[in-house]
């Protein structure tokens, strides 16, 4: 009588890699765990493992969740690693105003040039050169640099989608604007990688030439707004400020905050008390971001508004045709 065959499979070694890959396993794991190819079958039978993508299973019926998604997607193409907001979303992003979250979002990879790969169903896979150098050590699964991840998914969208990406990342903590800056030289093919590198140099540094630029062409000039006093520095109770737009006769303050997600405690009691001494001084302090500037026609509008209600006597002008002043010079639909 024939010798019933023993299975070698390390049940506690599998265990402990359920657990650590959120109940994901690959049949090459498997074997590297000594499982023959009876005993990937039997498991499967018995329903223990169910098959996500091919040689790839996880530890129950139900619908995978996102992170089993992840690693499925990583252990069926690898070696991969996720990127674009698969990587974002593994890193713990969890805020993006541009991207819905669901479960049924296809998870995106990264994979080395020269392979040649079908990805599963529910999975995009972008081939780059020098794989190694995108990817952030240590990190399981495997997943491109924070830095990678959000340039590379900021440069899809438009710029004031890109823009809230990137500020929404440096709020999270999960980067800083130096960071980004340094990172936007590293991809000489990045898509907007003018308007980005612009962007992030200017908030890195401190300076927001960039954006005071930007409100005086795309906001100000191009819808006959009246023209702002700039860097004016004023003496007040709380000592010597620089304004960056005051319109004076209606006195009104514009000042353009530059940076990325919220500042310290320092920088926003700062800020209170900058509009506290304006609004001693009668004046009423506007504080629009790149967001709104980015923006123009519809921040034109909220400023002429203001404007017009505290003394200015001229009509704005529309930029152009769907400009959202609207004919004549009235605030239009947003």
């Amino acid at each position: 009588m024939p010798k019933r065959s023993t299975s070698t499979l390390d049940h506690v070694g599998l265990a402990r890699l359920l657990r650590a890959q959120v109940g994901v396993v690959s049949r090459s794991q498997l074997i590297d765990l000594g499982a023959s190819r009876a005993d990937v079958r039997r498991l499967v039978a018995r329903r223990e493992l169910v098959v996500v993508h091919p040689g790839v299973y996880v530890d129950h019926g139900a619908r995978p969740t996102r992170a089993q998604r992840r690693w499925a997607a990583v252990l069926a193409c690898a070696p991969a690693a996720l990127h674009r907001e698969s990587a974002l979303d593994a890193h713990g992003m969890t805020r993006d105003r541009s991207a819905g979250g669901t479960v049924t979002e296809p998870i995106r990879l990264v994979v080395g040039r020269d392979r040649r790969i079908r990805p599963p169903a529910g999975v995009v896979v972008e081939r780059v050169a020098e794989l190694e150098q995108w990817l952030q050590p240590n990190r399981r699964p495997p997943r491109v640099a924070v830095e990678f991840a959000l340039l590379k998914t900021a440069a899809d969208r438009d710029p004031a989608g890109a823009i809230a990406l990137l500020s929404d990342a440096v709020h999270q903590g999960l980067t800083t604007a130096e960071r980004l800056a340094q990172t936007v030289g590293r991809l000489p093919r990045l898509p907007r990688r003018a308007f980005l590198g612009e962007v992030l140099a200017d908030v890195a540094s401190g300076v927001r030439s960039v954006l005071e630029q930007r409100y005086l062409r795309d906001v100000e000039r191009a819808h006959g707004l009246p023209v702002g006093e700039r860097q004016l520095r004023q003496d007040t109770a709380s000592g010597i400020v620089h304004r960056d737009v005051r319109y004076a006769p209606e006195r009104v303050l514009v000042e353009l905050d530059g940076a990325f997600g919220h500042r310290d405690a320092v920088d926003r009691w700062s800020d209170l008390q900058r509009d506290l001494d304006a609004s001693v001084d009668d004046h009423l302090t506007l504080r629009p971001g790149w967001a709104q500037v980015l923006e123009p026609c519809r921040l034109a509008a909220i400023v002429a508004q203001v404007l017009r209600r505290r003394g200015w006597a001229t009509a704005p002008r529309p930029c152009g045709s769907g400009c959202a002043l609207g004919d004549g010079g009235a605030p239009g639909p947003t």
